[in-house]
């Protein structure tokens, strides 16, 4: 089943559903950043629920972050793209872990994330400043935090469900996830037919594993809705970091500092946090950076 995001409204315009099959995504994630079991299933909701609210962006060059700081071992969750096909992301702690969840058996993502905390969403829509949306996190869980920041800070009353399904060679079988959201006029009996519908599923990653298809995960969340698919695309890991770029980001920082690295060091190296790719700056290299430092820091005054 290739990886794959769609987006679907029912006959009334009252049910807006967005879906998503995130399999390679995730898996491609935890090999690059070898992530612990629940590290991988972390940042793998995080991933997945920030593919499906970039959903909401209409241009190409817009843009969404999500921000996750709990008070758990993992640190920071931190996931990014652009309205196209691809998604990046990491996790402060790769290593982080905690035991199984006593209660059923499953991974918990809420105690390594940690129940206190905030969740924000960072969206550039090439205005003079970008969108920001903050709460609290609910409960570490990713999926139920999300769905408090969709009410709070956009008041829109939604679904979400996020999972990740883990191997025992520890790369991942199952992943993915929904956001169903109600709109204003939707009318009373359509939420009580959408709750009998979600009450059934015993999880997101038990559903993926009956079907072929990110359509067929659609068919299988809302039986009973008559769903329009407006939109669909495939989805990748994708980090478009270059040397280039690193160049330009070491560049915007103080001479000062440069300075230093070449007389302490006589070069640099620097790891790019989304994909684990090194770039090293000899000598040469670095002097060259040190102009650039100088003649941005010059224009700047």
């Amino acid at each position: 089943m290739k990886d794959k995001m769609i987006r679907a409204i029912d006959e009334t315009g009252t049910i807006r559903a967005h879906v998503a099959v995130t399999k390679e995504v995730v898996e491609e994630a935890r090999r690059l950043h070898n992530t612990s079991k629940t590290a991988t299933a972390a940042l793998g909701r995080a991933l997945t629920a920030g593919l499906l609210l970039r959903n909401n962006l209409k241009n190409e060059k817009d843009s969404l972050t999500l921000n996750i700081i709990g008070s758990g071992d993992l640190g920071r969750i931190v996931v990014t793209g652009k309205n196209d096909d691809y998604i990046k992301g990491y996790v402060d702690n790769l290593t982080a872990d905690v035991l199984i969840r006593e209660s059923d058996g499953k991974l918990d993502v809420g105690r390594l994330v940690g129940p206190e905390g905030r969740l924000s969403v960072v969206m550039d829509l090439g205005l003079k400043e970008p969108y920001v949306g903050q709460v609290p996190l609910h409960n570490g869980e990713i999926a139920e935090d999300v769905a408090h920041y969709l009410l709070q800070s956009e008041q829109i009353h939604s679904a979400v469900g996020l999972g990740v399904l883990i191997d025992t060679d520890m790369t991942v079988s199952e992943a993915g996830g929904f956001i169903i959201q109600l709109m204003p006029d939707v009318e009373e009996s359509t939420i009580e037919k959408l709750e009998r519908n979600l009450k059934d599923m015993k999880s997101v990653t038990d559903l993926l594993s009956t079907v072929d298809s990110v359509e067929e995960f659609l068919e299988k969340l809302l039986p009973d809705f008559k769903m329009e698919i407006i939109e669909d695309k495939p989805v990748y890991f994708k980090c478009e970091c270059s040397k280039e770029k690193v160049e330009d980001a070491l560049s915007s920082l103080a001479p000062s500092e440069i300075k230093e690295m070449i007389d302490e060091d006589g070069g640099a190296e620097v790891t790019c946090h989304f994909c684990n790719k090194v770039y090293n700056f000899d000598l040469g290299e670095l002097e060259h950076v040190y102009d650039l430092s100088q003649a941005r820091f010059k224009d700047e005054e």
